[in-house]
């Protein structure tokens, strides 16, 4: 239980790192600030951006928002922070809020040097392999005939008149989704498309298409091979960074743990 408590609080440390960084003020009320964090607790959702929105709806967000302002202010002259209630509410959140903010302190004093994020590196290669990778464009159709037809206008075709009579035919007869991108599907391992499909692509060189129609549960593809590059272990550089950021919360929940369990050693403690 305790594992999963300081989980939680370090999530939100990390959520909450630039909590105290200057915020967007949208509007004032009475000189009370209307700040992007008071948008936040309006919308609800963080994968929706207010600045996005259409200027209606940003506005009746907005209104929202200053009505709570104006609503915050009644209570407040009120006198609903003379209430018992109010005063527990505030002794909870002082208490919450000292946790949270002692807690990122000592998440910022987490250090972790190159040296051991090098040593982490070495010891666990295998978490830092790079499996083999095809770029690729495809045509899928309905018919083996037609996927055929499509190859017998490629044929003869080489380098970039065969790439842009590819990409032509992709955005004309290709009946999947890619097809409006010219086919395009990036860069992928094996394991990421049927065998099929997969085994096909990865038998071609860099400006090789298939030259029969491959046949998988979604139709007739044809393939046109873009680039190649094989697998390996990932350098050092290249990961350093997340390595680092890992052994840091690491580290941090490690302290974090000692700290718990030393103080408990002289805590008066009652569970009911």
């Amino acid at each position: 239980m305790r594992k999963i408590i300081l989980g939680v609080v370090t999530a939100s440390v990390l959520m909450t790192s630039s909590a105290f960084a200057a915020e967007k003020v949208y509007a004032k009320v009475n000189g009370m600030d209307v700040t992007a964090g008071d948008i936040a607790m309006i919308i609800r959702n963080p994968r929706i951006n207010f600045d996005a929105l259409p200027p209606q709806t940003q506005q009746k967000i907005l209104d929202q928002a200053i009505d709570s302002k104006l609503l915050a202010q009644k209570a407040i002259k009120s006198g609903i922070e003379n209430t018992k209630e109010y005063k527990e509410a505030l002794k909870k959140l002082k208490t919450d809020l000292a946790l949270e903010t002692w807690m990122k302190e000592q998440y910022k004093k987490a250090k972790v040097s190159d040296k051991e994020a090098k040593d982490f590196y070495d010891k666990n290669s295998d978490k830092f392999v790079e499996p083999a990778q095809v770029k690729a464009r495809h045509i899928l159709l309905k018919t083996e005939k037609e996927a055929q037809d499509v190859i017998n206008q490629l044929k003869g075709l080489k380098g970039k008149a065969l790439e842009n009579k590819f990409i032509e035919l992709a955005k004309t007869k290709s009946t999947g989704p890619s097809g409006v991108n010219g086919g395009e599907l990036g860069w992928f391992p094996k394991k990421r498309m049927v065998p099929e499909f997969s085994e096909a692509a990865f038998a071609l060189k860099p400006g090789q298409i298939t030259t029969k129609p491959v046949k998988t549960q979604f139709g007739y593809h044809v393939i046109y091979v873009e680039d190649k590059k094989n697998g390996g272990k990932i350098p050092f550089d290249k990961v350093k960074d997340r390595i680092k950021a890992q052994l840091k919360v690491t580290t941090f929940q490690k302290k974090v743990q000692g700290i718990a369990k030393q103080l408990r050693k002289n805590a008066k403690i009652e569970k009911f």
